[in-house]
């Protein structure tokens, strides 16, 4: 069996097939995610099994599949779909899920995202751990295997998604959408089918190898196809998803992209047109544009740390309508407190067709900071390092506000900086904000000093 210590994460399981995911170890995982299930909800009627296009999907979901019937429990087999699909099924269903996937990683990975009934977060602090312990100490197999059986919800999950918009205030525009040969390529079109909009769908194949490039869309070059096609064909918009489709960054009709915290800005004061007062959620690396856009449309903003466990429950616990992150995960309460790639998609299409104006007018209002993007050093001792330059600050500048939600957080009013330790290697992450592209180089120059320097 593999290295288990090796692709349990954070928030999910991830490794590199077959060397540290493989059949034997996927069979193991299906019984402990069941009887996991079995424990925490009660009765369990069935677990929801999906995957993504990889070639290794196919051997691994049928061992997990094995390992979740060897517990008694029947497997729902969604087949190939997206991981949005997957939390609309087990919000749908009330059923515990399973999706196979290893996102925006290269082709030789794979990896398994949980959720409970009702599409509820598996992470580390909640059940993934208890996951783990059951796959070393194996729960013995039941008297009556459980059956498994095929279900498509694709046409579903598509009403599901336009459910979320006006669509008869659509108006007919130009969109390109790179699935960079990922499971965009099922959901968008079966999406996109209904409504007026004249769709071209770049790399549409469905494509574990990845031909054309990385299905990562928040590093640039991953959007340059979208970009150069958006301006070449005059398209109105595009729309970049990630691997498994849960992710979409957008792209004006001039061939640039929007951040995920502008995205979210515009999104949040679409949800609040619709429901005023609501609270919405952003995480902690999210530019500053969101809670001012919040506060400006009459909402609530509340600040969480980053992850989606977190953003969920914090959802379940504010009743928010609508949580963003800078990496493009978008999360909806009527879409079971999950986010969706496509639900972001269709309210900013709503907001671009009742603007009647270009997206990079649409945008600009809420193009207010210059930011460093997410910078990653490797150091001995994270939290020493923090700890060090939080120092370094309360005595430098002393009037600046300091918090440790996640990591550390130094805000100066003109700019602020998130510093926090990834959850798997010895690495600290820099996120940083300030009104110009000047301040901002230079202020992340002198954090990344001080960090090098420990």
């Amino acid at each position: 069996m593999a290295e288990l210590d090796a692709i349990f994460k954070a928030y999910d399981i991830r490794g590199t097939y077959p060397d540290q995911i493989d059949a034997p170890t996927c069979r193991s995982i299906g019984a402990a995610f069941a009887r996991f299930a079995l424990d925490e909800g009660g009765p369990v009627a069935e677990i929801l099994v999906a995957r993504d296009m990889r070639p290794s999907g196919v051997e691994l979901v049928a061992a997990f599949c094995e390992g979740v019937r060897s517990q008694g429990v029947d497997v729902v087999d969604l087949g190939l779909a997206s991981t949005d699909l997957v939390y609309f099924a087990s919000g749908r269903r009330n059923a515990p899920g399973a999706m196979f996937t290893a996102s925006h990683n290269p082709a030789q990975y794979n990896g398994i995202k949980f959720c409970l009934a009702g599409a509820r977060p598996v992470g580390v602090d909640s059940g993934l751990d208890v996951v783990r312990r059951l796959v070393d100490d194996p729960p013995p197999d039941a008297a009556e295997p459980g059956t498994r059986r095929e279900v498509d919800l694709l046409s579903d999950f598509a009403d599901h998604v336009r459910s979320f918009v006006d669509v008869s205030k659509f108006r007919p525009l130009k969109v390109v959408a790179d699935t960079a040969n990922g499971m965009g390529g099922l959901v968008v079109p079966a999406v996109f089918e209904a409504l007026p909009f004249d769709l071209e769908v770049l790399y549409p194949e469905l494509d574990g190898t990845f031909p054309n490039h990385p299905a990562d869309p928040i590093q640039p070059e991953n959007q340059r196809d979208l970009c150069a096609r958006v301006r070449e064909v005059g398209a109105d918009i595009g729309f970049a998803f990630d691997g498994d489709a849960d992710r979409v960054f957008v792209v004006d009709e001039k061939g640039r992209g929007l951040s995920g915290s502008v995205t979210t800005a515009m999104v949040a004061a679409g949800v609040l047109a619709k429901e005023p007062g609501a609270t919405v959620l952003h995480n902690l690396i999210c530019s500053k544009v969101v809670p001012e856009v919040v506060r400006e449309n009459g909402g609530t903003p509340v600040r969480t740390k980053v992850g989606h466990s977190f953003i969920k429950a914090e959802m379940a616990t504010t009743g928010a309508a609508f949580g963003g992150e800078h990496s493009a995960h978008y999360y909806f309460r009527d879409n079971f407190r999950a986010d969706s790639g496509l639900i972001a998609a269709m309210h900013v299409l709503e907001l671009l067709c009742a603007a009647d104006q270009p997206m990079s007018v649409l945008r600009a209002p809420y193009d207010r900071y210059a930011d460093s993007g997410e910078i990653n050093t490797q150091v001995a001792d994270p939290a020493a390092v923090i700890d060090s330059v939080a120092a370094a600050f309360a005595s430098s500048h002393p009037e600046a506000a300091q918090d440790r939600l996640d990591g550390l957080t130094v805000d100066m009013g003109d700019w602020w900086f998130n510093l926090r330790p990834s959850n798997t290697e010895p690495l600290l992450r820099l996120n940083l904000e300030a009104r110009t592209r000047d301040e901002c180089d230079a202020r992340t120059s002198e954090l990344l000093h001080l960090i090098t320097k420990g």
